[in-house]
């Protein structure tokens, strides 16, 4: 079955359709690669960011690096500490029916990626198209990449095959974007996810999402297009911008109903036809606001983007009040809605308090919702900082953070992080990996932003209960904390650590030979 979308005043685009290269459906001789922009050095992760940047765009990936550099732009500091960015678009790739990805990257790269599958279950193989210096210098890794493709590609078994080039490819100008566009009705998304061009994995499910969207444009303005496995909606539908809980959608849902709206599909979608429907909604609700290459192609659509989600009392009535503008949604309708939402929100709230003083920081991109809602739950909430960067459609959460005296840091590194907590001594910190550690040494609770956090529904009632439950919990722990460390006292750390019948002594060592020479770069990716 077909639909046409109702996208016939979309401004003119700049690219040429997917339509036009049909020729491409049938294998052809593979583009000339220019050898000598593609020679190195033996680049790989060790080089630096700033070394494997010029050599990308020494081999011709300028304008790939400017567009990565103005849709996620670093500062205050240059990158956070994060995994390898590629985690995301990988991600997003196998949560996707009928989608086949394949790696192009360093062999412990795409050894340490493959971990995504099998955390996620994926139950599906990664590609790999392995490489060495003479295949990456003389062009033959790109014929590998793209007979790889051709061997994917079959329209029985896949609607898309992603191809992903990680750091070494993109610093060597390998051209992703002279494969085919299309072999048999399979769609070819080539992109780039280099860790000295994408900061966080977070924003890197942006990059291929976008990609996807983009492309699915181009052929919903070429003609009829899949409808949804469940029909189009009869209503107008709000695309949900940004993974979050499974619970959260269909919240949302109910929430869009006494406006006369529904929800729409997921962004990351779970499968192709998907992507038409989320560009045929009404408006998209930017619920993580860092999603720009995919706000730029809802924009291209014409689609109005909404900032901010309906978390807590206030979030949840500005929320409807610009989604009831967006959708040009009748003001008695709206207000109706509220009457009917807010008060459940306000008594769920009320019921459950959140006595404490709190940091919070992680790299999901929810960290201002979540901070929101920890404030109208009634906690002590001094800082928020998140991975991700600053843009437009978070505005709205900084500010209504900002004019209650809380600390907001964007981009925030671990030592922005690290440092709040020292400075505001909370009674719990939410954070990530290396902060919950710190704080745990400390005798502080803490909790795992990732996993108890943003692993939980955040939306309107159902967010206002759940967040309380395990925040209210943890705060009872530090009791425990107390008696753990008062049981362990006089324990060794540092040098002293472990068992010993005599506590070793700390002695200065004697330098016996010069020391090695300081690099001027950083390492990057899974050598960081």
């Amino acid at each position: 079955m077909a639909v046409t979308l109702d996208i016939a005043a979309l401004r003119a685009r700049r690219e040429v359709p997917a339509s036009a290269l049909e020729a491409l459906q049938a294998p052809v001789p593979a583009a000339p690669i220019d050898v000598a922009a593609t020679k190195g050095d033996g680049l790989g992760c060790h080089s630096g960011k700033d070394v494997m940047r010029a050599a990308a765009e020494a081999a011709g990936m300028s304008e790939t690096l400017e567009q990565l550099k103005t849709d996620y732009p670093v500062g205050p500091h240059d990158q956070p500490q994060s995994m390898c960015p590629a985690f995301g678009s990988l991600r997003v790739g196998l949560r996707m029916r009928r989608t086949a990805t394949i790696l192009s990257g360093s062999a412990c790269c795409v050894y340490g990626l493959t971990f995504t599958s099998h955390f996620y279950g994926a139950k599906r193989s990664v590609g790999y198209v392995p490489f060495n210096s003479e295949t990456l210098v003389t062009g033959k890794l790109f014929e590998d990449i793209r007979e790889a493709v051709f061997l994917t590609a079959k329209p029985a078994d896949y609607d898309a095959v992603v191809v992903i080039n990680l750091c070494v490819p993109t610093a060597s100008g390998v051209p992703l974007r002279l494969l085919p566009k299309e072999i048999d009705g399979v769609r070819i998304i080539g992109i780039d996810v280099p860790g000295f061009g994408v900061p966080t994995h977070a924003e890197a499910k942006d990059v291929l999402a976008g990609a996807m969207l983009k492309f699915a444009r181009t052929e919903a303005e070429q003609g009829p297009v899949q409808a949804p496995r469940a029909g189009r909606s009869e209503r107008p539908t709000v695309a949900l911008l940004g993974e979050m809980f499974p619970a959260d959608p269909v919240v949302i849902g109910a929430m869009l109903e006494p406006l006369g709206l529904a929800a729409g599909p997921v962004v990351p979608t779970r499968e192709w036809r998907e992507l038409y429907a989320a560009l045929d909604g009404a408006a998209v609700a930017a619920i993580h606001p860092f999603y720009t290459a995919s706000i730029r192609e809802f924009e291209a659509a014409g689609r109005p983007i909404v900032g901010s989600a309906p978390v807590g009392v206030d979030g949840t009535s500005d929320w409807l009040d610009r989604i009831g503008e967006a959708c040009a949604v009748p003001r008695s309708l709206v207000e109706a809605a509220k009457n009917r939402l807010l008060p459940p929100i306000r008594t769920v709230l009320a019921a459950a308090p959140i006595k404490g003083r709190i940091t919070l920081s992680g790299y999901e991109g929810s960290e201002l919702l979540v901070g929101r809602l920890l404030v109208e739950s009634g906690a002590d909430l001094r800082y928020v900082g998140t991975a991700c960067p600053r843009t437009p459609w978070a505005e709205a959460d900084r500010d209504w953070l900002e004019a209650r005296g809380i600390q907001v840091r964007f981009r925030a590194s671990l030592e922005d992080d690290l440092a709040a907590m020292r400075e505001y001594r909370p009674d719990l910190a939410i954070g990530t990996t290396p902060v919950v550690q710190k704080a745990k040494e400390a005798g502080t609770p803490s909790l795992y932003f990732t996993n108890l956090i943003s692993a939980r529904p955040l939306m309107g009632v159902a967010g206002a209960g759940s967040l309380a439950t395990v925040i209210n919990a943890a705060l009872g722990n530090k009791g425990r904390f107390d008696a753990m460390r008062d049981f362990f006292e006089g324990v060794g750390t540092g040098h002293a650590a472990g068992v010993w019948e005599d506590v070793p002594q700390l002695r200065k060592s004697v330098s016996r030979a010069p020391a090695p020479k300081k690099h001027d770069h950083d390492p990057i990716g899974e050598m960081a």
